[in-house]
């Protein structure tokens, strides 16, 4: 009997510990920009340069907004999930920056989606 149970107790701890390293906490510091924007530019080499000059102007244009937003951080491209959307949204219209918002996100990373707790803008 004991045979038969040790393999499925071993099954579920590696289960349970894939689930709990999903939902591990991280923060990112990186820059705004729009899905729509980065779709186009993310194969460019200079994009990460490019991402850090990205007008705020563009990111809050209706097609831009619509499209959803994502961090680049880490040379790797994190796009929110809607509670991020939302918040870079409201980022986007109370910051003065012009160019290259950057920000800190903080949330837990599920594949390439970044499940946003809370944004906020970084100022230097």
């Amino acid at each position: 009997m004991m045979r038969k149970i040790f393999p499925l107790i071993v099954v579920l701890a590696v289960m349970a510990g894939a689930l709990i390293a999903q939902d591990k906490s991280v923060t990112l510091t990186g820059y705004l920009i729009d899905n729509a924007c980065a779709g186009s530019h993310a194969t460019d080499k200079t994009f990460a340069t490019w991402v850090k000059t990205h007008p705020t102007s563009c990111a809050m244009m209706e097609s831009c907004e619509t499209s959803g937003y994502a961090v680049f951080a880490g040379d790797k491209l994190y796009k929110f999930d809607e509670a991020g959307n939302t918040s870079a949204s409201d980022l986007l219209k109370n910051t003065k920056s012009k160019k290259g918002l950057k920000v800190k996100a903080e949330g837990t990373v599920d594949g390439d989606t970044l499940k946003v707790t809370k944004l906020t803008e970084v100022t230097e």
